[in-house]
């Protein structure tokens, strides 16, 4: 009987090996049907990219300006310590200069980082990774319409790598729409103004199947802002040509197995001096302008750019219609969810 109870277990866990191993080949497929379309459809140059940088330069990304990064002094720099990226943003920028690149060429790099302040979900891990990438414009291009024609080009990007998935798994179904839905924050406030923000991004993408909110990080009429953007990337206290204020926005689909918004992308129009200082300002971080990075851009050392980073897990979970983004990626998880998840059905990496 024990013979037959292993050998029992040796089938079914090779059968869930097999399993994985095909959706680890799915995996690859998606991501590299993606990462190709993008760099030819924005005239991106793969590069290497860092996953540490030197804490007090001002490069590391601050997200929302609250998380934490990883630290830890470096044995070979006694007086200085290194941070784990959160985003590239700003290093991005940095590189962009460095290669002397012009406007229209850009950069994209294949990004990984660790964000310790992360709320477990099924659609968030301590660890990221995502497609960063980074181009050259003219000052000129610091408009909406050039914005929404980059976002009209990566949901391009988006809609085909779907439809390729659907033909390559059959039983995997392309739901996107054709067309992606713009919207400001502050139209989307007014639409739904009795939705919390992420109520009304529920709301605004199940309508539609997939939207760009854009004008992301200022307040708005009811008083607060959409969403938390920090002051030094991206742009959203300018202006924009039809008279809302931001540069910036977000890429949304619509989840039917999770019945919810899902971002993609978030991305923008970086800041100029201007819009550097007014930002700073408004966050009360004007100390911040004497960092390196800051520096740069103040004292005109840098190009104008627009770029963005684009969750690689997010796409393959929505690609090929999974549950939790565990499915698609290894992190570390509460051994018990693990176990609840695979009850489930739910078989994270």
């Amino acid at each position: 009987m024990a013979g037959v109870i292993l050998s029992y277990v040796y089938i079914v866990k090779f059968l869930m090996g097999r399993h994985i191993l095909k959706r680890e080949q799915a995996i690859t497929f998606v991501k590299e049907t993606f990462a190709s379309r993008l760099k030819e459809v924005l005239n991106l140059t793969p590069v290497s990219s860092p996953i540490v940088v030197l804490d007090g330069t001002g490069i590391n990304d601050d997200l929302n300006g609250i998380e934490r990064p990883v630290s830890f002094p470096i044995k070979s720099l006694s007086d200085q310590k290194a941070v784990v990226v959160h985003s590239l943003a700003k290093w991005k920028r940095i590189r962009l200069k460095e290669l002397e690149m012009e406007p229209g060429e850009g950069i994209l790099t294949d990004m990984r980082a660790l964000r310790p302040d992360e709320d477990y979900s099924p659609i968030h891990s301590i660890y990221v990774d995502q497609w960063d990438w980074e181009k050259c414009i003219r000052y000129d291009d610091r408009n909406l319409n050039f914005l929404k024609d980059t976002v009209e080009k990566i949901y391009d990007v988006i809609y085909s790598t779907e439809q390729s998935v659907s033909e390559k798994y059959p039983h995997v179904e392309a739901i996107l729409p054709k067309e992606i839905k713009f919207i400001s924050s502050e139209e989307l406030l007014l639409t739904y103004p009795h939705l919390s923000a992420k109520e009304r991004e529920n709301a605004i993408s199940k309508e539609y199947g997939a939207v760009f909110v854009y004008g992301i990080g200022g307040v708005l009429s009811n008083g607060q802002a959409h969403d938390g953007r920090a002051a030094d990337y991206d742009d959203w206290s300018t202006d924009n040509t039809l008279g809302y204020r931001g540069l910036n926005g977000d890429i949304l689909v619509w989840n039917p197995i999770l019945g919810s918004a899902f971002e993609l992308s978030s991305m923008g129009i970086r800041v100029d001096k201007k819009a550097l200082m007014t930002q700073l300002e408004i966050r009360n971080s004007l100390d911040r302008q004497r960092l390196t990075f800051h520096q740069m851009l103040l004292n005109d050392l840098l190009p104008e750019s627009i770029g963005g980073g684009i969750g690689q897990s997010r796409i393959c979970m929505f690609m090929l219609k999974l549950k939790h983004i565990g499915e698609v990626q290894v992190s570390i998880w509460d051994p018990k969810k693990k176990e609840e998840l695979l009850d489930q059905g739910v078989e994270l990496l």
